[in-house]
């Protein structure tokens, strides 16, 4: 797959303001982004995760209409754990004149096709550091992330303006379709970016992916600590690492399954951290797909036989090298580290900034949390040009 040239790369922009209840607020975002959600249902033909779990006889839309079906019962049982989310997800079917059944699968994509045991792919690659006091040129936190996926989703990414009633208002990186987030600053200074991993374990009934526990910590916490604590005791479904900063200075990596979590800090003496798509706790290790696994003929043909956890081992060989010393680090050191092209200077699978045959990276963002702002580009790290996004 070609990467955009810089030119035509899609430029990000505040697409919807969201305000009120959930309800309110799903309605905004579904009535403002209706044509991007529509377009984003019918683009679930090319992709290939998704298909491969179709049987040969059965037809696509008949296909899509029981899988639709499934996930709507599956977000049923929301109602238990996270019925603000669910009422979030009804009100964006509602302003974009679709069915519950196609948004929830939407909701739920996340989770079915990151879990390898049973499904085709992890949805991603993606990498994330994050840097504070003396390691930081400006002497405040600052998280890099380069989400890595499919360039066909790329036309769907949004910028959300979230206003709920009664709770903190943040700047979300989203997928226009999704009542969760992906990344988000709110206005108390927290900061949250996520990466996908592989696990073995699944919830124990209908729960929420984890991008809806990163919109209840963004509405509800201040600091890292309540996050991680807020996050952790939340009934989620999936599995993923998140890199958190608040505007205190805190930095932090959470590792995140559907039944299990850890965190980890920095080093002492350390002002830096990172992850890719792999755990580093023993707790999270024990659930982690095997090192030694390999992806099947049940995966996307890019990914066959390649061992599942080779590009997240790769790039952490670089994180390793291009963080190593006492450098103190701004925003465009930052960037030209997630641009890395590794040491033969040739982007793949499994370099920082990934130019692969399968995934690529398809945004790139730097949250401020000290400045509520975001700085975002919808590109791969080295052709990134930053838009910067701040909470009024």
């Amino acid at each position: 797959m070609n990467d955009l040239p810089i030119e035509t790369a899609p430029m990000p922009r505040v697409e919807v303001v969201c305000e009120g209840n959930a309800f309110a607020m799903g309605v905004a975002q579904g009535q403002a982004l209706r044509t991007k959600i529509r377009t984003a249902r019918e683009e679930l033909t090319r992709l290939e995760a998704f298909r491969l779990r179709q049987p040969w006889w059965l037809p696509f839309p008949a296909y899509c209409w029981i899988v639709e079906r499934k996930a709507r019962r599956l977000i049923a049982g929301w109602n238990n754990a996270a019925p603000e989310m669910l009422e979030r997800l009804r009100g964006i079917a509602t302003g974009a004149g679709l069915g519950e059944s196609a948004l929830a699968l939407f909701n739920v994509l996340e989770a079915v096709l990151g879990n390898v045991t049973r499904s085709t792919a992890c949805p991603a690659a993606c990498s994330a550091v994050a840097v504070r006091g003396r390691r930081s040129a400006t002497g405040r936190p600052i998280i890099a992330h380069n989400f890595d996926y499919l360039p066909v989703v790329q036309p769907f990414y949004i910028l959300r303006d979230s206003r709920p009633t009664g709770r903190a208002r943040s700047l979300d990186f989203t997928f226009a379709p999704l009542a969760g987030a992906v990344d988000g600053v709110n206005e108390h200074g927290l900061a949250i970016a996520y990466n996908y991993a592989f696990t073995t374990d699944a919830p124990a009934g209908p729960v929420p992916p984890i991008s809806a526990a990163i919109t209840d910590a963004l509405e509800r916490c201040r600091t890292v600590e309540e996050a991680v604590t807020r996050v952790a005791a939340r009934p989620r479904w999936g599995a993923g690492l998140l890199m958190l900063a608040d505007a205190t200075g805190d930095i932090a990596s959470l590792e995140l399954s559907s039944t299990g979590s850890a965190v980890r800090r920095p080093a002492a003496g350390e002002d830096a951290i990172y992850h890719t798509n792999c755990f580093s706790t023993d707790a999270m290790l024990a659930i982690q797909i095997p090192w030694d696994a390999v992806y099947t003929d049940r995966a996307p043909k890019p990914l066959r036989g390649r061992r599942l956890h080779l590009s997240s081992e790769r790039r952490n060989e670089r994180f390793d090298a291009n963080l190593a010393g006492d450098a103190a680090l701004g925003p465009d050191d930052l960037a030209r580290i997630m641009a890395d092209h590794g040491p033969t200077g040739v982007a793949d699978d499994f370099t920082p900034c990934v130019h692969g045959t399968y995934w690529h990276t398809t945004a790139c963002l730097q949250l401020l949390p000290a400045m509520r702002s975001l700085r975002v580009a919808y590109a791969t790290a080295c052709q990134a040009r930053y838009e910067t996004f701040q909470l009024s």
